[in-house]
């Protein structure tokens, strides 16, 4: 599969941003990353499906997930050295970023 990379890096970073949501509620403490999370999880989502079928508008939807993924990993980053949820998701959300960038 041509873009792998980005199918690895969005399955990994969708699974860290479920797990600091998750994180975050379990916890009591819905940290501002809660809904930046989500929304990087569903584009994550997204892009899996649209380079599984190979889309004409993959690179597109990668520009947005990039863009998503970088606001992501700097809200989580706030939360980083009291969570490790959040640190974990921030590293994740880079990653994917710079995958997505390169696709």
């Amino acid at each position: 599969m041509k873009h792998s990379a980005v199918i690895e890096a969005c399955v990994a970073c969708m699974i860290a941003c479920e797990n600091c949501v998750t994180s975050c509620i379990r916890d009591g403490q819905p940290l501002n990353c809660c809904q930046l999370c989500r929304d990087c999880a569903d584009i994550c989502a997204l892009c899996i499906r649209f380079e599984a079928r190979g889309s004409a508008h993959l690179a597109a939807l990668c520009r947005l997930c990039a863009e998503i993924c970088d606001a992501c990993a700097a809200e989580c980053e706030k939360h980083a050295a009291h969570h490790q949820h959040c640190k974990e998701c921030a590293e994740a959300c880079r990653k994917c970023a710079d995958a997505c960038t390169k696709a």
